[in-house]
């Protein structure tokens, strides 16, 4: 069975909702697993009904705000947590090994190759997760000069554990998942994990392709998906 892991987003010590990556409007999140949007009553929640492991993203430290990492270790206590606080380099990977089961080093934030290559030569690949972040089927970053089918390449020589793709744009939007880029990345289907605007008919194609591990957002916490079926 394909293996949904939970995301929640993190502002203000609580978790958020919004679409397509459009933070600044992003609003208190309403889930089935809690009665607020207390990252830890959510965490909670998901592990009473079956969760593992869950996906947090920091957007206050993503976007230079603050951040949530006392909250992020709290939640790491009840289910592991993959972890995204906007890494840009060895030392920021390094300290955030503190604070989560796994972390994420996403394209959007990298601020260098050479940063990732590090990276891989200290730490198990088991606790490492590249995020390749994705805008209009293109990669989507703020330092790299390089192209989706160049990234990609880079990766084949690293070989990393897992690899999340993520359609920016389908963020809760729950519109399906993006086929240009599964197409793209056939090859490296084994380390996938799919994300970004995934609904509950899309799940279930994407298990018959193959790919072992998405991340569920939105579908989930409305309770349109559950975690178990």
């Amino acid at each position: 069975m394909i293996k949904k892991i939970p995301v929640i987003d993190l502002k203000q010590h609580q978790a958020v909702s919004g679409k397509s990556g459009m933070r600044d409007t992003y609003q208190p999140l309403r889930t089935v697993f809690a009665p607020s949007s207390n990252p830890v009553e959510i965490a909670q929640g998901l592990k009473l009904n079956g969760a593992t492991e869950m996906y947090i993203a920091d957007l206050d430290l993503i976007e230079s705000n603050g951040h949530n990492i006392n909250d992020i270790r709290m939640v790491n206590t009840i289910l592991p947590v993959i972890f995204d606080g906007g890494v840009k380099n060895f030392e920021a990977f390094e300290f955030f090994l503190d604070y989560a089961y796994k972390v994420i080093v996403p394209t959007e934030t990298l601020e260098s190759i050479e940063e990732m290559e590090k990276i891989f030569e200290k730490f198990p690949k088991e606790r490492i997760v590249i995020s390749i972040d994705v805008k209009n089927n293109e990669l989507f970053t703020k330092n790299l000069d390089l192209s989706l089918s160049e990234f990609k390449e880079i990766l084949k020589e690293l070989d990393p554990n897992e690899i999340i793709l993520l359609d920016i744009s389908g963020v809760g939007t729950e519109k399906g998942y993006n086929r240009y880029l599964l197409d793209e990345f056939e090859d490296m289907k084994d380390k996938l994990i799919i994300a970004g605007g995934l609904n509950k008919d899309s799940i279930g194609e994407l298990e018959s392709l193959g790919i072992k591990k998405v991340l569920i957002g939105t579908s989930l916490h409305s309770g349109e998906v559950k975690l178990l079926e």
